[in-house]
């Protein structure tokens, strides 16, 4: 395996270094970007604009007077200019015209988020009230990024981690909570809740993504109730940006093949259309960590998506899509086959089959009779069923919801004082069964909102808003959010919230990991009439951060502190510390979460950036009366990412972290009784990812990457795997990785 890896690496580096000559010849460009105040005709220079050739990794931003200087290619004939808050503009090139001055408009559009390409792959924004973090496509090409799971590894806000040795999934951290608790959109419109919270990381292919903005703390009443420690919200490529044609082939050491194809057309300046293919397979067998079970089951998955987007002269905007899912593998023992009888002395065996149909719409209107008013409405239904055999259990899930929210912006008095209002509607019809255990339910819950924003010389801005919803299984309730953003100086801000969230915990299919074993499921004291006879999860979230930009010369950087603190007011307690059993049972007692971070980026040299990162994170609980720390949960990660890029487009990337040890629920080994108490801890490791990529034109690179460089795994992920269909078998008690070193290599082809 060694011999196989450091061939593969050596024969990939003599071709992209045999291919390396084809460097173009590259013009300057220089010049100022602003805009002008409405009332006094005054040139506003504008810090970060971005300045970039339109469907190219070339481009740019302007410094704190508006400067910019940009090199590329003289093939490429315009560059387009975008400030949030601004109209983008292209200006096309002119032979021997290399000084600009470029004037941007104002807009009033709103409710848009506009992602665009970027030398800064990883972008915190200053002007917004909640602390964005805008992940670019530059930041997504830094790792082969093959859906949205892996999608944060070079981003240290986001801990990624699997859930089980067994099925392959992996799970999100945001302030050291799990991912149900994280609300995850799709252009504002909820994508993984439900029957999908653990499983749909793997459902949107990393080459759609345009972009994702991260957020974390309570986010706006506006979005919903349901975020407990933030929102990630991601932006899938659109008609009118981008390239009429995009291939990536991807291929890993482990026996991943992956490719996917973007097409787009626009019929008009006004009509235009998406469509985005993807296949993903996973062919080959491996067993790493010599336990006779496959790492990762075999199987493929197709996703078939395509989106319309119309913009009137009327200022009216329409968008639709559809999102086809279909997924099927098989995993467990390595000497298991599909459709094997489960029973004892015979190889177990791990089978799973989705599929998904979604679809949404959103229309807007823009009026433009009164500045900064809109009205909107967002759409969307989604059909997920899904099957899942682990041995002898087996798990069914279908899941049918439907969402709609209405919003109406506009301003009182003047434009530092706007309003948002409106109302949504969630209904979801579950019918679930695992094992012995049988669940349908159907949840309805109507609501209305008001947000109210102002803002005062552009140094201090308030957010406060409130909603008020029914639920049909748990009556009302009232969301309340407050948001304070205040800029002590130009480039310092300083922000605040606090905001309270509520929503139903789906036991089975966010504690899909657990299934990988015998572990008994118990609901312990069940609540007649209620969710899973338990209570709504009831939370609150209060947190300060801190953002400071500075330039040492020409190199720029940002210093970023976070605290948050989240206590619950009930919890559905996953309780793992009873060998054998998971107890699930409403809070009886405190449950609480304090996340601390501090994050520095900065341009050493020209093209060469450098993230530092340190997290805190103090997760406990009360397991039957007792406060203790919340397992499988690292109290600190150090992160460190550096990337470099040469002037004939050469990039490099490694990222290495630290992961702290994390307690251990106690375990039951071959029939012995209890073998690990607990506490205990497993230990610290470090992980390395590193990729080198060249791109040769606009229109082709080829990258080559290595996973977990240091092939650190844990061994003794699956506890009795001799005997897996004992009591004692499990392979949810994962605190490491479960792969070995991955070595991969692929290609994406454009046209432009």
């Amino acid at each position: 395996m060694k011999y196989w890896v450091k061939k593969t690496v050596l024969i990939f580096t003599l071709i992209i270094v045999s291919l390396s000559t084809n460097a173009q010849a590259l013009r300057k460009i220089s010049g100022k970007v602003f805009t002008k105040e409405n009332t006094k005709n005054k040139k506003d220079y504008l810090e970060g604009a971005i300045v970039a050739a339109p469907t190219s990794i070339y481009g740019t931003q302007t410094d704190h007077e508006g400067n910019f200087i940009l090199e590329l290619p003289d093939s490429i004939p315009t560059i387009f200019i975008s400030y949030t808050g601004c109209n983008t503009d292209t200006v096309t090139l002119k032979s021997g015209d290399n000084t600009l001055n470029i004037e941007l408009v104002r807009n009033t559009e709103l409710n848009k988020f506009v992602v665009v390409e970027k030398i800064k792959s990883t972008e915190i924004g200053l002007h917004s009230i909640i602390k964005t973090e805008t992940i670019g496509k530059g930041e997504l090409l830094k790792a082969a990024c093959c859906n949205l799971g892996s999608s944060f590894e070079t981003t240290p806000s986001v801990d990624v981690s699997f859930t089980d040795a067994v099925t392959g999934y992996k799970q999100i951290r945001l302030l050291g909570l799990a991912s149900p608790y994280t609300l995850i959109t799709q252009e504002n419109i909820p994508l993984i809740r439900g029957l999908a919270t653990i499983t749909g990381l793997t459902y949107t292919p990393g080459s759609w993504i345009d972009g994702i903005q991260l957020s974390k703390g309570s986010g706006s009443v506006v979005n919903g109730y349901e975020s407990v420690a933030g929102q990630i919200n991601v932006e899938l490529k659109k008609p009118f940006s981008g390239e009429p044609f995009y291939l990536n082939l991807y291929q890993s050491s482990q026996g991943n093949t992956e490719a996917d194809i973007n097409l787009k057309h626009n019929f008009s300046n006004r009509l235009g259309t998406t469509f985005f293919a993807d296949i993903n397979s996973q062919w080959m067998k491996t067993d790493l960590n010599n336990d006779h079970f496959i790492d990762q089951p075999l199987g493929n998955q197709y996703n078939l998506l395509n989106r319309w987007i119309y913009n009137s002269p009327s200022g009216w905007m329409i968008q639709a899509g559809i999102h086809f899912l279909y997924t099927k593998g098989v995993g467990g023992s390595w000497y298991y086959v599909a459709g094997d009888k489960q029973e004892l002395g015979m190889p177990w065996g791990y089978q799973y089959n989705t599929t998904r149909i979604e679809d949404w719409a959103k229309i807007a209107k823009v009026f433009s009779s009164r500045d900064e008013t809109s009205i909107g409405l967002q759409l969307s239904s989604v059909n997920h069923n899904q099957v899942a055999d682990f041995g002898t259990r087996n798990y069914t899930g279908l899941q049918n919801s439907f969402y709609a929210n209405l919003i109406f912006q506009t301003y009182l008095f003047n434009t530092n004082n706007s309003i948002k209002a409106g109302s949504s509607l969630v209904y979801d019809d579950f019918k679930e069964q695992f094992s012995y255990l049988m669940f349908n339910r159907t949840e309805i819950v109507p609501g209305a909102f008001a947000e109210y924003s102002y803002n005062y010389a552009e140094k201090i801005n308030i957010e406060a808003g409130v909603r008020n919803d029914y639920n049909s299984i748990y009556g009302n309730f009232i969301t309340p959010r407050l948001h304070v953003r205040y800029a002590p100086f130009k480039r310092t801000v300083l922000r605040a919230s606090i905001g309270r969230s509520e929503r139903t915990a789906n036991i089975l299919a966010e504690n899909l990991g657990f299934m990988a074993g015998n572990r008994q499921f118990n609901i312990l004291n069940p609540i007649p009439g209620k969710a899973y006879g338990l209570n709504p999860e009831i939370a609150w979230n209060s947190g300060v951060n801190l953002t400071h930009k500075f330039k040492n010369g020409y190199h720029s950087g940002v210093l970023s502190i976070d605290y948050y603190y989240t206590q619950f007011q009930n919890q559905v307690v996953v309780d793992i510390d009873y060998p054998g059993y998971v107890n699930f049972y409403n809070l009886n007692g405190m449950s609480y979460a304090h996340s601390f971070s501090v994050q520095l980026d900065y341009e050493i040299v020209h093209n060469l950036n450098l993230r530092l990162a340190h997290r805190y994170y103090n997760v406990m609980c009360t397991y039957n009366g007792i406060l203790e720390e919340k397992p499988l949960v690292p109290a600190n990660r150090a992160f460190l990412n550096i990337d470099y890029e040469t002037h004939n487009k050469w990039r490099f990337d490694y990222t290495v972290q630290w992961i702290s040890s994390q307690r251990t629920p106690g375990i039951i080994h071959n029939h012995t009784g209890v073998t690990q108490g607990s506490p205990n801890y497993s230990p610290s490791y470090i992980q390395m990812n590193a990729q080198i990529s060249k791109v040769f034109s606009p229109k082709f690179e080829i990258y080559l990457g290595g996973d977990n460089l240091t092939n650190y795994m844990q061994h003794d992920a699956i506890i009795d795997y001799a005997n897996p269909f004992s009591r004692t078998f499990d392979a949810s008690m994962i605190w490491g990785p479960m792969m070995g070193i991955n070595i991969y290599a692929g290609m994406r082809y454009k046209i432009l």
